[in-house]
Formats: structure tokens, C-alpha cells, sequence
């Protein structure tokens, strides 16, 4: 992925910083972002494929003068995963609306991850919690694509870990019950900032 970005052609620009001139810590902190949007996998890796696709492409847009390249991206992510989000529901209904023998609840059931407990919790809880541990930003920028002050989104990713850990022990809870004593299976905290969020 990484290859392909470096080496997507991009208009020369005099006295202007290139936003993509060092892509790979770009590519592993968006997909990290998209990757707590939407889970880990092809999909995210589409999208942060998209992301890129994009920048490359609006790379004029790009204002040095109003940050780092980070937050500019984490913008256009931000559009594209709510367009795959609505691509993800459109899916969904097709499939709740297949021929018996599609095994969809089956499905859904088998997600007893990080990506299930995420989903339990708000909307905006999902975001900040992908923006602070999946794309690693800052207070400050955090409140620059919200439009919140540092207070407000301080307060908001430790309420967010609140209830995203109550989540997390609730798939636990059930991941027991439904296991054999013998054979108790832990719910994937893979994802490497969960272990943050746990402790």
C-alpha cells in the first residue's frame, strides 16, 4: 500500500510543501483511524486506499498554513468512511433481504471483537475514541475537526473509555456464557490500543 502511494504521481508545485512527501507514517495513522471506524481488514484497507487516492488527487487543496497534513487527511477519512458506512447499510439490507440458507444473524454473532463493543457505544464516543488511539492525534487537533475546546474533548475520550470498557466487559460477560467452562474464550482485543483502553 505504502509503494503504491509513494509512488502516485502528484503535480509539481514550486514553494509548496508536498502534503504526501513522507507517506508511510500518514498511511499507518489513517488506517488506524479507519480501521477503528470500520474494523480491521479489506474494507478499512479500501478505504484508506480512497483516502489517499483523494489526496493525491486534491493535493492543491492542501493549506500548509492550517496544519499538518494529518488533520487534512483525517478530514477526507472522514467523508469516506461515512460513504462506505452507507455502502455498509445498503449491504446489509440486501443480505437481511436474501433467500433462506443466507446465514446472516450467524454472521453477526461470530463479531464478539472490539469492532462489536465499538459499536455499542455513540457515534461520536466511536469517533473520538478512532481519533485519539486509532489516528493518534492531539487534544488540540482532535478539537480543530470537531469544533470542540481541549476541556471538552479531554472530558469526552475518558467518558468515551468509560463506556466503551463497560461494552468490552459486557461481550466478556457473554463470550463466557456462551463458552464451555472447560474452554472459556476471550473476547480480541487485537487491535494494539485496546490495551490502553483496558487498563
Amino acid at each position: 500500500m505504502e509503494r503504491r502511494y509513494a509512488a502516485g504521481k502528484r503535480p509539481r508545485r514550486r514553494f509548496r510543501r508536498d502534503p504526501l512527501a513522507d507517506p508511510k507514517p500518514l498511511i499507518r495513522r489513517v488506517y488506524g483511524y479507519v480501521a477503528y471506524r470500520l474494523g480491521d481488514g479489506p474494507e478499512a484497507e479500501d478505504v484508506t486506499g480512497t483516502v489517499f487516492e483523494h489526496a493525491v488527487r486534491y493535493a492543491d487543496s492542501y493549506n500548509e498554513a492550517r496544519g499538518q497534513p494529518l488533520p487534512w487527511l483525517i478530514g477526507i477519512a472522514r467523508r469516506c468512511i461515512a460513504q462506505a458506512l452507507a455502502e455498509r447499510k445498503e449491504r446489509a439490507l440486501q443480505l437481511a433481504d436474501a433467500p433462506d440458507g443466507t446465514d446472516f444473524e450467524a454472521e453477526l454473532i461470530e463479531r464478539l471483537t472490539l469492532d462489536t463493543a465499538l459499536l455499542a457505544i455513540s457515534e461520536r464516543d466511536r469517533e473520538l475514541i478512532a481519533l485519539r488511539y486509532g489516528a493518534d492525534l492531539p487534544t488540540r487537533q482532535i478539537g480543530n475537526l470537531l469544533g470542540l475546546t481541549d476541556s471538552a474533548v479531554d472530558v469526552g475520550i475518558h467518558r468515551a473509555r468509560i463506556r466503551l470498557r463497560a461494552a468490552l466487559e459486557q461481550e466478556q460477560r457473554k463470550a463466557d456464557l456462551a463458552a464451555r467452562p472447560e474452554t472459556t474464550r476471550p473476547i480480541d482485543v487485537r487491535k494494539p490500543p485496546a490495551s490502553v483502553l483496558l487498563k
